[in-house]
């Protein structure tokens, strides 16, 4: 495990700093930020994109699972929170309506490093609809599952056990019994299972997210992924459009992936 995964202010201070430098300037690209712009994002942790669109002068919202990141999420902005310009909200986007339960609508929807673990996405993908005004427009950013690291092994304790790559491909019970020999407990395999279950590559995002009434409006792949400059010094590079033009084998040297998915005309 890399000490940044411990440090939840580090982490927050670093995705703050990914999303002015990257993740706004990509957005603008193809989405014109409207005044008074309202942002939710779906499974906030520690909220530190957020941060960015608050420092903006945006009105925030933060939907998350775990209340103890929310507790960081709330030590970290206090100010904003006072000024009402950030609101956290502890539940499940199933159960939530978010007319009644928010008294709004949203502009620009965020899912960064998230829609990987969440289980059935070809459900969860239309629910996305409930959420957004006419005209908004949802972010995606996630590490398709062939990457090196897609199964997240980076977050495991021991030397081999986070820094191999690829090893989460291994096909059935070979790769919980590869994560035993490299001295994983029971709960770390529980765990790296867990997001084997829902890993998604490229392909079956695109076809989940036609499926859900989405079109892409911008995209962007990466060879180096922008936070890759803070974890470990690499600057962040795209992936040549060469390789990114090969369904499926992309996958494996995809390292991030950025979309911009707005409602089909059918929606």
């Amino acid at each position: 495990m890399y000490e940044f995964h411990g440090d939840k202010k580090r982490y927050f201070d670093m995705t703050c700093a990914v999303t002015r430098d990257h993740i706004i300037p990509f957005l603008r690209e193809r989405f014109p930020f409207p005044e008074g712009m309202e942002v939710l994002e779906i499974g906030c942790g520690e909220a530190g994109v957020l941060k960015a669109f608050t420092d903006l002068g945006y009105t925030c919202t933060g939907i998350e699972l775990e209340d103890a990141r929310l507790d960081h999420a709330r030590a970290f902005m206090p100010e904003e929170m006072a000024a009402g310009k950030v609101r956290f909200v502890h539940g499940d986007i199933y159960d939530i309506e978010p007319e009644r339960d928010l008294g709004k609508r949203f502009d620009l929807i965020i899912l960064k490093d998230v829609i990987e673990h969440i289980p059935d996405q070809s459900r969860f993908m239309p629910q996305l609809h409930r959420y957004l005004k006419p005209g908004g427009a949802v972010f995606f950013a996630f590490p398709p599952w062939m990457m090196p690291y897609g199964g997240h092994q980076q977050v495991l304790p021991g030397k081999w056990a986070s820094k191999l790559p690829w090893y989460h491909l291994l096909p059935g019970s070979l790769y919980p019994a590869a994560l035993k020999a490299l001295g994983v407990n029971a709960s770390g395999i529980a765990t790296m299972e867990e997001i084997r279950s829902t890993g998604i590559s490229i392909e079956r995002f695109l076809r989940i997210g036609k499926q859900a009434g989405f079109r892409v409006k911008h995209r962007r792949d990466y060879l180096f992924n922008p936070i890759y400059e803070h974890k470990f010094g690499l600057r962040p590079r795209r992936l040549p459009v060469f390789l990114g033009a090969i369904p499926w084998l992309r996958n494996f040297y995809t390292m991030g992936v950025y979309f911009l998915m707005e409602a089909s005309e059918r929606q």
